[in-house]
Protein backbone atom coordinates (compact mmCIF):
# COMPACT_ATOMS: atom_id res chain seq x y z
CA UNK A 1 0.00 0.00 0.00
CA UNK A 2 1.64 3.36 -0.88
CA UNK A 3 1.93 6.24 1.16
CA UNK A 4 0.65 9.81 0.05
CA UNK A 5 2.07 13.00 1.55
CA UNK A 6 -0.49 15.51 1.96
CA UNK A 7 -1.03 19.38 2.45
CA UNK A 8 -3.27 21.53 3.52
CA UNK A 9 -3.45 24.92 2.21
CA UNK A 10 -5.32 26.49 4.98
CA UNK A 11 -3.12 25.61 7.98
CA UNK A 12 -0.27 23.99 6.36
CA UNK A 13 -0.43 20.99 8.22
CA UNK A 14 2.10 18.41 6.40
CA UNK A 15 1.15 14.59 6.93
CA UNK A 16 1.31 11.05 5.48
CA UNK A 17 -1.55 8.78 4.73
CA UNK A 18 -1.79 5.06 3.50
CA UNK A 19 -4.38 4.22 1.46
CA UNK A 20 -4.83 1.65 -1.46
CA UNK A 21 -3.99 3.26 -5.33
CA UNK A 22 -7.92 2.74 -5.89
CA UNK A 23 -8.80 5.19 -3.33
CA UNK A 24 -10.32 8.67 -3.33
CA UNK A 25 -7.91 11.42 -2.21
CA UNK A 26 -8.87 12.80 1.15
CA UNK A 27 -10.37 16.40 1.11
CA UNK A 28 -10.72 17.16 5.19
CA UNK A 29 -7.38 18.21 7.36
CA UNK A 30 -7.15 16.44 10.31
CA UNK A 31 -5.37 19.56 12.07
CA UNK A 32 -7.98 22.18 11.31
CA UNK A 33 -10.43 19.66 9.78
CA UNK A 34 -11.16 22.22 6.87
CA UNK A 35 -11.96 20.55 3.12
CA UNK A 36 -8.42 22.20 1.92
CA UNK A 37 -6.40 18.94 2.18
CA UNK A 38 -4.51 18.35 -0.90
CA UNK A 39 -2.00 15.17 -2.16
CA UNK A 40 1.41 16.32 -2.70
CA UNK A 41 3.64 14.77 -5.06
CA UNK A 42 6.40 13.18 -2.83
CA UNK A 43 10.17 12.31 -3.60
CA UNK A 44 9.73 8.59 -3.30
CA UNK A 45 11.28 6.43 -1.03
CA UNK A 46 14.74 5.46 -1.08
CA UNK A 47 16.22 1.86 -2.50
CA UNK A 48 17.42 0.01 0.60
CA UNK A 49 19.25 -3.30 -0.74
CA UNK A 50 18.91 -6.45 1.34
CA UNK A 51 20.82 -9.68 1.38
CA UNK A 52 24.24 -11.26 0.09
CA UNK A 53 24.16 -10.70 -3.38
CA UNK A 54 24.80 -6.77 -3.95
CA UNK A 55 28.07 -6.48 -2.30
CA UNK A 56 29.74 -9.44 -3.26
CA UNK A 57 28.69 -8.93 -6.88
CA UNK A 58 29.22 -5.01 -7.11
CA UNK A 59 31.17 -3.48 -4.91
CA UNK A 60 34.32 -6.87 -4.19
CA UNK A 61 38.03 -5.66 -4.57
CA UNK A 62 39.41 -6.36 -8.07
CA UNK A 63 42.23 -9.06 -6.14
CA UNK A 64 38.87 -11.03 -5.58
CA UNK A 65 37.18 -10.65 -8.74
CA UNK A 66 40.31 -11.77 -10.47
CA UNK A 67 40.99 -14.78 -8.21
CA UNK A 68 37.37 -15.80 -8.77
CA UNK A 69 37.46 -15.61 -12.47
CA UNK A 70 40.51 -17.73 -12.12
CA UNK A 71 38.84 -20.42 -9.94
CA UNK A 72 35.40 -20.78 -12.42
CA UNK A 73 38.23 -21.05 -15.46
CA UNK A 74 40.17 -24.06 -13.73
CA UNK A 75 36.64 -25.77 -12.62
CA UNK A 76 35.84 -26.11 -16.34
CA UNK A 77 35.43 -29.30 -17.85
CA UNK A 78 37.97 -29.63 -20.61
CA UNK A 79 36.16 -29.75 -23.90
CA UNK A 80 35.69 -33.33 -25.08
CA UNK A 81 37.80 -34.19 -28.66
CA UNK A 82 35.75 -36.60 -31.41
CA UNK A 83 37.18 -40.25 -32.14
CA UNK A 84 36.67 -41.56 -34.91
CA UNK A 85 35.77 -45.43 -35.31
Amino acid sequence: MPTYDYRCSECDHSFELFQHITERPIKDCPACGKPKAERVIGAGSAIIFKGSGFYQTDYRSDEYKSKAKKETESAKPEAKTSEKK
